[in-house]
């Protein structure tokens, strides 16, 4: 379960994030669509314990994020649109 509420993010004066509310339940998928500056890689980074959220909260399994993310790291992953790889790497090592 992911549960996001009032979520709220931003870069000095900037807005990242504002009032995001969304909840997906175990079993159910959700894709986040939007214009670049939208917020969906805010949100992600949020939700994957990169950055902390100013206002709201966001869980994974009932685990507060970005502060309980040890308890999840086991089973979730992230990356991002732009990978740069070591030319020498494979992706399992990635």
């Amino acid at each position: 379960m992911i549960k996001v509420k009032n979520l709220k993010k931003y870069y000095g004066k900037s807005r990242g994030i504002e009032n995001v509310n969304f909840e997906i339940n175990e079993g159910e998928i959700l894709g986040l669509i939007g214009p670049n500056g939208a917020g969906k890689t805010t949100t992600i980074r949020i939700l994957t314990g990169f950055l902390k959220p100013d206002m709201g909260e966001a869980l994974i399994s009932n685990f507060k994020m970005p502060f309980e993310i040890d308890k999840v790291k086991e089973n979730i992953g992230y990356i991002p649109g732009e990978v740069n790889f070591y030319g020498d790497m494979k992706v399992k090592n990635f």
